[in-house]
């Protein structure tokens, strides 16, 4: 056998030891791109029957795809690409999971390190690539005759590791190949995977709060006004039924973001707080009410609302529990950090014996969201007239879309206007549903990859903005085989802009608002998904129960006036303000 044949054999023993094990390590999953320099790795996976490959061309969403993945599965997914750019086309998806603490193994190939800085093709200097932004980088030796398969085992067996403890993040191996990359014939035709070695045992510990600080925290919060605040994460299981009943002991209120994954389901749901973003603001009298102590669990809030509450609240003794090393405290404002799993706190708290807030403290609450909701479920908040009724509103649109949902389905809702719809329209159920999107880094780029992601794990609906599609639109060319519904608020830009000082701007139009032309339907039927456009509530339900019923990949485009949806948030807002009664809250809560 030529050295040739010898060096293109060894590659592929070498990625298959190597894939073989991150099967042994529990990897099920990759998104890869084509490419020459990863063939060894790319054939490698394709012929392990352990872990599903996916293939989709462009790099940027095969990352996001990766990102939907891993969120879905609760499990780190892998990409694998080619040397030289394609790498860095990762980086947007991997800084999302880096900010979202969502485990991704990055696989780069390299060419030898004889061809770096020489002009050599397709090469660039791939050594920590990613810098900070990764939890631990790994570039193992070109492969040789004498290469270890127990340090490729405990390599993989680590990688995945590192990508879920002590911090969930991405972990990236650099792996570079020599040509000839495969070997030639009989050999490549039939070489086959391995049976995978035995898997190597990894134990992360649980991370429990220490007894004192529960005893210092129920001391600062007992039998005092205060609240709990649950914003977006990947809380464990048991923690909705934990929270909930931690919330009865105290007798307080949850103010639960719908990323919290609290607002469905059949947990007790009976002192949650889900229209905070209506009867926070002014003129509601709740506005000033001064809670003396928080409980924070998850991610800081999403809207503005409920941030200036909190920053108004800031002599209150805050407790934020966070499950790793990160500080989620912007406004710098927390008395208490507990570095602890958020199952474990409430649990410590409820053998605590907490006493609970003072008589009418929950029921301001309470009374403030029944008329909140009341106001929302009014038909057509704000309409003059019945013409006015056949418009859509994004406050009628979200409920109904939840609404026709079938139980267990998932829901991606894009940045932007879109998690802000979600939040303040959403409502609550007993029906599960679950909630994802990216608020780690909270762009809008890559949002209908992670959906497709997402979908790769069962049914989704992507929740998002016109500007969102449009940035994304690329990514539904890898939709086909997917039931995923594309539900596109079109207001004609980025409306998020009208509820900020630069919509007085003479320049508004051009550098904020930057409304498209682009035909949506037309591009998505391009790429081989229906697509429909609905001009009222009622063409809108017909058309998700259609797509539903249909299967495969749907976008429907719903057009919004965005002036008249702008005048009908502000009238929501008049309308639940006007009617809470000043007296009766302020008598019960400040």
């Amino acid at each position: 056998m030529s050295a040739a044949a010898d060096s293109g054999l060894l590659n592929l023993r070498w990625a298959q030891t190597l894939v073989d094990a991150l099967a042994a390590a529990g990897l099920r999953d990759v998104v890869l791109s084509p490419g020459s320099r990863s063939s060894p790795l790319a054939l490698a996976f394709l012929r392990q029957p352990a872990i599903r490959c996916q293939v989709i061309l462009d790099e940027r969403s095969a990352a996001f795809c990766a990102l939907g993945v891993a969120k879905a599965t609760r499990q780190p997914a892998a990409l694998l690409c080619t040397s030289g750019s394609a790498p860095a086309n990762w980086f947007p998806a991997l800084i999302e999971a880096d900010l979202g603490s969502v485990p991704l193994l990055l696989l780069s190939a390299d060419r030898p390190p004889e061809l770096l800085g020489w002009g050599a093709n397709q090469t660039i200097d791939q050594q920590q690539l990613f810098g900070g932004h990764v939890r631990s980088f790994h570039a193992p030796p070109l492969p040789d005759a004498d290469f270890s398969p127990a340090y490729l085992q405990r390599l993989a067996a680590r990688v995945l590791a590192d990508s879920r403890w002590p911090l969930p993040g991405p972990v990236h191996l650099n792996l570079a190949f020599r040509e000839p990359l495969l070997p030639a014939g009989d050999l490549l035709a039939t070489h086959a995977a391995t049976a995978c070695p035995s898997a190597i045992s990894v134990a992360a510990p649980l991370l429990m709060p220490r007894p004192q600080a529960i005893s210092e925290t129920l001391a600062e919060i007992n039998a005092r006004p205060g609240l709990i605040v649950c914003g977006g994460a990947d809380y464990p299981p048991g923690f909705a039924d934990a929270v909930s009943a931690l919330a009865a002991q105290l007798d307080c209120p949850i103010l639960a973001e719908p990323l919290s994954n609290l607002r469905f389901g059949a947990h007790d749901r009976s002192r949650l707080c889900v229209r905070y973003e209506s009867f926070l603001r002014q003129p509601s009298p709740l506005a000033a009410a001064r809670p003396e102590w928080l409980l924070r669990f998850g991610a800081f809030p999403v809207t503005r609302t409920l941030q200036d509450w909190l920053r108004r609240a800031g002599p209150a003794v805050q407790v934020v529990i966070s499950p790793d090393s990160r500080w989620p405290d912007p406004q710098h404002a927390a008395s208490r950090l507990l570095q602890a799993d958020p199952l474990e706190v409430c649990q410590a708290l409820l053998a605590g014996g907490g006493k609970p807030v003072p008589a009418g403290w929950r029921d301001a609450f309470a009374q403030a969201e029944a008329a909140a909701e009341a106001v929302a479920r009014a038909p057509f908040v704000a309409c003059a007239n019945a013409a006015e009724a056949s418009e859509n509103f994004e406050g009628m649109l979200i409920p109904a879309l939840l609404e026709i949902l079938p139980a267990g389905h998932r829901l991606f809702c894009g940045n932007s206007l879109a998690i802000r719809d979600l939040d303040a329209f959403s409502g609550s159920s007993d029906k599960p549903l679950r909630f994802f999107g990216n608020r780690g880094a909270s762009g809008i780029d890559g949002n209908l990859s992670t959906a497709l992601g997402i979908a790769s794990d069962g049914p989704c609906v992507a929740l998002v903005g016109d500007l969102t599609a449009q940035h994304d639109l690329s990514a539904l060319a890898a939709a086909s085989g997917r039931d995923i519904i594309v539900v596109v608020l079109n207001n004609g830009g980025g409306g998020i802009f009208d509820y900020l000082p630069v919509a007085a701007l003479p320049e508004f139009e051009r550098a904020w608002l930057t409304p498209q032309s682009i035909n949506l339907i037309a591009a998505a039927q391009s790429f081989g998904s229906a697509g429909e456009r609905v001009s009222s509530l009622a063409e809108f339900t017909a058309s998700v129960e259609r797509a539903l019923q249909r299967g495969g990949a749907t976008l429907i485009e719903v057009p919004i006036d965005r002036q008249a949806s702008v005048a009908r948030r502000r009238e929501y807002w008049r309308q639940v303000g006007a009617g809470l009664s000043w007296h009766d809250l302020l008598a019960k809560c400040c």
